[in-house]
């Protein structure tokens, strides 16, 4: 089948969102910055070669930009420490225990995935000489790749409470992209939790937003043919309904990840490794990897039944999109990763035409539609990440948000406590905190992450007042190239 006349069915967009809040330099397991290694290790590595020829939207967000830039640095040391003493010993130690316990595939389990971070300690060491957000760079300039960018720490723009705020949010996220990837802006921009507000667009389309995706669930049902029509909004940028029938097949309590065949994420050893799959048993791999591919051929065959099913009641070609955490590929979903290179093999063999959503958009008309209030979340509204349960978390980012535009008013000084004062605010803003209490996800790591920042931030304004220095640790490479203008804007 050409081309051409495969996109007469319509096409598939596989938006991968990749995103993590600022953890490098706080804290260690499960939830500081030994997070970020394993993420780098089990997702972002293994993600590069996947990726090798595909038509897929990748959004990478400035603040997880701002942690893979800081790898050629110091941190990097510590990520190969943390493959080559924290988890080669581990290994050896688990497996030697299930050895003396008479868990025989248990123990063979763990030494084969040991040979993971071995991968990737190569990977990064001798293949990437740790310059890992380069290679996306690379990757994006020789492969049919499109990457997106986001706010400047994945803070819910619903709930940024100034027109400074939000500029500093949207403005130092596309300047991040802008700079790391050596080109103007595409105009690709991912909306944090899919939350979108009436009129968003607008304040958008300022900074050269030309697509985003929003969640339309709602408002249109699960399961409607309005789902594969791209929006046009009047202030000019492009909505894009995420496909929630397709979506579930992976991101679902019954989804395929929670096959019996899987990798288990929540049966642990000692320390914390996963020998076990979803059913109990040891787990085997190469049956896991027989499954993700029986997996990827019934999603992309139920993807063009939802084209087809478009094309025969509109008439005209639609545009399916499929948006996912690449965390969830990988991390959370051990085959994930090797599910998404199945997917692009088998859109290639049932003739489902794979898009970047800048690509199907020059093809694929907008409707002209009304866009409802939403998010991806619980429930589909702001409940996550604005509700009593998550209130200290609320109020503190909105209050630092208030006062650290009313002295930057007040003083009309680029000292360099206000710079410390915006980035702990940046830091502050991240969805991610709320998140993680809402749905129970880290203990009282978030809660801690809040409270620390917050108190650097009064003590950066205190500072401001009189342009003296701000004591305590900085955060590291947090939003290099945040823009202050905002603040001083009419």
């Amino acid at each position: 089948m050409s081309l051409a006349r495969g996109r007469d069915r319509g096409e598939l967009a596989l938006v991968l969102h990749s995103h993590m809040p600022y953890v490098e330099g706080f804290g260690t397991w499960p939830f500081g910055e030994e997070w970020l290694w394993e993420g780098l290790a089990s997702v972002y590595l293994p993600l590069l070669g996947a990726l090798r020829d595909a038509p897929v939207t990748l959004g990478l967000t400035p603040v997880l930009c701002d942690q893979l830039e800081a790898l050629e640095g110091d941190a990097g040391d510590r990520f190969v420490q943390f493959l080559r003493d924290v988890r080669a010993e581990i290994h050896a130690e688990d497996a030697a225990g299930l050895e003396r316990g008479g868990e025989h595939e248990l123990a063979a389990e763990v030494r084969r995935a040991a040979a993971d971070y071995r991968e990737a300690d190569r990977v990064f060491s001798e293949v990437l000489h740790r310059s890992v957000l380069p290679a996306f760079c690379d990757l994006a300039a020789h492969a049919p790749l499109e990457l997106w960018t986001s706010t400047a720490t994945h803070a819910v723009l619903p709930l940024i409470a100034t027109d400074a705020g939000l500029r500093l949010q949207v403005g130092s996220g596309i300047a991040s992209h802008e700079r790391r990837f050596g080109e103007s802006f595409g105009g690709g921009f991912w909306l944090p939790e899919c939350a979108y507000r009436d009129g968003l667009e607008r304040e958008l389309a300022e900074y050269g937003v030309r697509a985003f995706c929003v969640d339309q669930t709602a408002a249109l049902g699960r399961g409607s043919l309005d789902h594969l029509e791209p929006i046009a909004t009047p202030a000019g940028p492009v909505a894009v309904p995420i496909d929630w029938e397709l979506i579930s097949l992976v991101w679902d309590p019954k989804g395929y990840p929670a096959h019996p065949g899987y990798r288990d994420y929540h049966g642990r050893t000692i320390h914390d490794l996963r020998p076990w799959n979803n059913g109990g048993e040891p787990y085997r791999h190469w049956e896991a990897l027989v499954l993700a591919r029986r997996h990827a051929r019934e999603f992309v065959a139920r993807a063009a039944a939802r084209l087809d099913a478009y094309r025969s009641d509109r008439g005209r070609p639609g545009l399916l999109c499929c948006a996912l955490d690449t965390e969830l590929l990988g991390h959370w979903w051990y085959e994930g990763i090797a599910w998404l290179e199945f997917v692009i093999d088998e859109a290639r063999l049932q003739g489902v035409p794979l898009a970047t959503l800048p690509d199907a958009l020059e093809r694929i008309s907008p409707v002209d539609r009304r866009l409802r209030d939403s998010t991806w979340g619980k429930d589909k509204d702001l409940s996550t990440w604005d509700s009593a349960r998550v209130a200290e978390i609320c109020f503190a980012a909105r209050r630092a948000e208030l006062r650290t535009v009313a002295a930057a008013a007040a003083t009309r000084s680029r000292a360099p406590a206000l710079g410390r004062a915006v980035r702990e605010l940046l830091a502050l803003q991240a969805s991610d905190w709320a998140f993680q209490v809402t749905h129970e996800l880290a203990a009282d790591y978030p809660l801690t992450r809040v409270r620390a920042h917050a108190h650097q931030l009064d003590e950066a304004l205190e500072a401001l007042k009189d342009s003296g220095s701000v004591a305590g640790a900085a955060l590291r490479n947090l939003a290099p190239e945040v823009d202050l203008s905002p603040l001083f804007a009419p």
